[in-house]
């Protein structure tokens, strides 16, 4: 529940980002319909697709003797919260679903090493890597070049109003769809621990997750989201890229797209990652000097730090715990 509390703290503000930017919705009125949102996202979306928290449950193995495989389980998830509040604490928009996998990794493996890794479903990790770095950048910067075009001979106050109400209903499904995407990341990993306790018994490849489990998470997190996160808006809203309100619109609409996608068909993806490399895209569209790339790169370390970074966490965590405990 930790977890699934800083997720929503620290990654969800990234979805109503470009809404507070764009003076489109206040941060109190943003935080809220994105505390509903991720709880009706999380919510509505497992218990039509659960696909997602299926690839997390089955990413790795923590089977051991005894109680090391509850050990190293809980000895990730004190990883991850670490890694996610560092990050936080420095206001840069690490991503919460890479640290969950590099952790659950990290740990897994020093568990059980190589062997406690199912690649098979570490790939559909990779591949949503690179699709939403591609379809969150290009959807971003197509979309906004598309909304120029199209609305190059029409009255800029119309237009302002029109995208105002567009990056408003934007805001709300990016909302929703991180509850949809990273809700179900933590069911999984909440059904993990469960399982590990003796609580559940698998079914097929995955678990039969219960509404009580389900509305438990959701909640967690809207309450995560609610606590504010200010310092990520300012970071990914307002510092990477002077947004105009229709490239607010159409960075929200790109990386909804792509997270909507992805969530049906069961890849887990990083909804910062998504969110970012719309926002970096739509910011391009209009000319590639008004993004300022030193946060872009700063972001893009912290990306690339956080798979050996949390895992690395994550594993040492293990080895110590099962010493202590």
């Amino acid at each position: 529940m930790g977890v699934i509390f800083v997720n929503g703290w620290t990654d969800a503000p990234n979805a109503i980002a470009t809404a507070v930017s764009t003076r489109v919705l206040r941060p109190n009125v943003a935080i809220g319909m994105a505390v509903v949102m991720n709880f009706l996202g999380a919510l509505v979306m497992t218990l039509f697709n659960a696909q997602v928290a299926e690839t997390i449950s089955n990413i790795v193995s923590f089977d051991g003797t005894g109680n090391t495989s509850q050990i190293a389980l809980a000895a990730a998830l004190f990883g991850i919260v670490s890694w996610a509040v560092a990050a936080w604490w420095f206001g840069i928009p690490t991503s919460e679903s890479h640290a969950l996998i590099a952790g659950l990794t990290g740990a897994a493996m020093a568990l059980g090493g190589l062997d406690a890794v199912n690649m098979d479903e570490w790939w559909k990790v990779l591949i949503g890597l690179v699709v939403s770095t591609i379809l969150g950048l290009g959807g971003g910067y197509l979309i906004t070049k598309l909304v120029i075009f199209l609305f190059r001979g029409v009255n800029r106050i119309f237009a302002n109003k029109l995208f105002t109400v567009g990056q408003a209903l934007g805001a709300t499904a990016m909302a929703f769809l991180h509850g949809a995407q990273d809700g179900q990341k933590f069911m999984g990993v909440f059904m993990l621990t469960l399982y590990y306790n003796g609580l559940v018994e698998k079914t097929g490849n995955g678990f039969a997750i219960p509404i009580w489990v389900m509305v438990l998470c959701s909640v967690t997190m809207g309450i995560g989201t609610s606590v504010g996160g200010m310092r990520i808006i300012k970071s990914v809203g307002m510092d990477m890229v002077k947004l105009e309100k229709y490239q607010g619109f159409s960075a929200d609409l790109g990386a909804a797209i792509t997270l909507f996608l992805s969530s049906i068909f069961g890849v887990p993806v990083s909804t910062t990652h998504t969110k970012t490399t719309a926002i970096m895209g739509a910011g391009a569209a209009k000319r590639a000097s008004s993004v300022d790339w030193r946060i872009v790169r700063d972001m893009v370390w912290a990306w690339v730090l956080t798979f050996p970074g949390c895992g690395l966490i994550a594993y040492l965590m293990s080895k110590l715990f099962m010493v202590i405990f």
